[in-house]
């Protein structure tokens, strides 16, 4: 048995869905549309681009949830799924999910995007696991602030490692397997011992081909 990591947007799914999420506020009228979604084209070209400021997008994609009840964000999340996410789904992805519970492993998502999405996407691949960025929540209701570190590059290193010591018979990262699109990824790549580069950008093929990691397409 080994601990199986996967990567989210991109990865298991057939888009990005943090940018998604942006889209999906504009197109129910939670943002002014035009504006927001400049602004998160933008974030996404950082991204991309490995020049990507986390705690300020996150503070952006956030903040139209202020004050929100966490009862009515989860009407927004099932939405979300269900008109935006299940569109994105891939069988090779559940194929491979699949393969490794088969043998027994723990399978850990770990994603960037913030838990506002995460959560309910997790739960539709079947994660009993998961890790994201955090979302500040007092009373029941969003602050529209991050919370904690982003779970994002260096991040993700962190996170789980913090993980491991809630769970203490997850396998040593040297044992275990990480599934990634995106050379922002490549903190974690390089920190297990079974780096796998799914449908890779350009930077991380190229690091994928000079490393010898294998290469893996699930579209």
């Amino acid at each position: 048995m080994a601990l199986a990591i996967f990567d989210l947007d991109n990865t298991l799914l057939a888009g990005d869905s943090d940018h998604r999420w942006g889209e999906f506020l504009c197109d129910v009228g939670l943002v002014e549309a035009d504006t927001f979604r400049l602004k998160n084209d933008a974030f996404y070209a950082d991204y991309q681009s490995g020049q990507l400021d986390m705690t300020a997008y996150l503070d952006f994609v956030l903040e139209p949830l202020t004050g929100m009840a966490r009862s009515a964000v989860r009407s927004l999340q099932r939405q979300f799924v269900t008109e935006c996410i299940e569109p994105m789904l891939l069988d090779k992805a559940f194929d491979l999910l699949n393969e490794h519970r088969i043998k027994g492993d723990t399978l850990l998502m770990m994603t960037a995007t913030h838990a506002v999405v995460a959560e309910p996407v997790a739960a539709r691949l079947g994660f009993e696991h998961w890790l994201a960025s955090g979302v500040g929540i007092q009373d029941e209701c969003y602050t529209g602030k991050a919370q904690g570190s982003p779970c994002f590059r260096e991040g993700k290193v962190s996170h789980l490692a913090a993980w491991r010591q809630r769970h203490p018979e997850a396998e040593d990262p040297a044992n275990s397997w990480f599934y990634s699109d995106s050379h922002n990824d490549l903190p974690l790549l390089s920190a297990v011992g079974h780096p796998v580069a799914v449908d890779p950008d350009d930077t991380l093929r190229s690091h994928a081909e000079t490393n010898q990691w294998p290469i893996m397409s699930l579209r």
